[in-house]
């Protein structure tokens, strides 16, 4: 018999609240120790005034920051009338909130078969749990070829730039970033939806790597319609949703 394993609630202290524009900003906390596997999440807690009422509202973030790392980060955006991004985006260094223990999801390479290749496909802040396991030392160890997409608007959005080109520099024949942002130009990238890119050949061309069914498995992480749209396009190539029970090629974790 499963163990059924309780959430616990523990106080967090902020320790930065980074904008990176007027909605996307991320949120740095101190708390307990807290063991978890890299591309888990947890459940951000704070009370909001509502209509003159006090009211604690809770909502689950991945985690940035991975497992051997003190401090806990998160990468979000503001959702018009969302109570509690709101709420966080007004947090100031010393404020104080609570985190669920333990860490939850199943987003993790653990899930993942054994290929040479791994995509990492986001949009927006999707980008968060794929920036944990690339910290780690598991997936340069496993796989031939890490190719990290993130999907955006504006170029502006392209958070943690640094972070990702410290990858690049590291593991040069190893790993590509491509960058797709879909309202402006971009010169280091591509100008086009990720769907359309894989559509047109552009990703894969720009990846130096093909996705099949034999050699890949695809990580998808953001919003429903990017989600639902990828999946199709694989299904066309013969790859499917990845299940304990029925082992498959694409994992997904859908964002709101």
């Amino acid at each position: 018999m499963t163990a059924i394993v309780r959430t616990s609630w523990h106080e967090a202290e902020v320790l930065e609240n980074r904008r990176w524009t007027e909605r996307l900003l991320s949120l740095r906390l101190k708390s307990e120790p807290m063991p978890f596997k890299a591309g888990q999440f947890v459940t951000l807690r704070l009370p909001v005034q509502v209509n003159g009422e006090t009211e604690l509202v809770a909502k689950s973030y991945s985690l940035i920051n991975a497992p051997h790392e003190d401090e806990f980060e998160i990468f979000y955006n503001i959702v018009p009338n969302g109570k509690l991004s709101n709420a966080l985006a007004v947090l100031q260094t010393g404020d104080h909130l609570e985190v669920s223990q333990p860490a939850k999801g199943f987003f993790v390479l653990d899930e993942i078969p054994h290929v040479p290749d791994l995509w990492l496909i986001a949009t927006g802040t999707g980008l968060g749990p794929y920036l944990s396991i690339l910290k780690t030392a598991e997936p340069w160890e496993r796989f031939r070829k890490i190719v990290l997409v993130h999907s955006v608007p504006k170029a502006s959005e392209l958070a943690y730039a640094d972070l990702i080109a410290g990858f690049a520099a590291r593991y040069p024949q190893q790993f590509r970033f491509i960058s797709c942002i879909t309202r402006e130009a971009n010169r280091d990238g591509l100008e086009t939806r990720v769907t359309d890119a894989l559509t047109s050949g552009a990703l894969e061309q720009f990846a130096e790597a093909q996705i099949t069914p034999e050699d890949s498995h695809v990580m998808l992480c953001g919003n429903h319609n990017m989600l639902n749209d990828m999946k199709a396009l694989l299904a066309e190539r013969g790859m499917q949703r990845h299940l304990r029970h029925k082992p498959g090629h694409i994992t997904t974790e859908q964002y709101f």
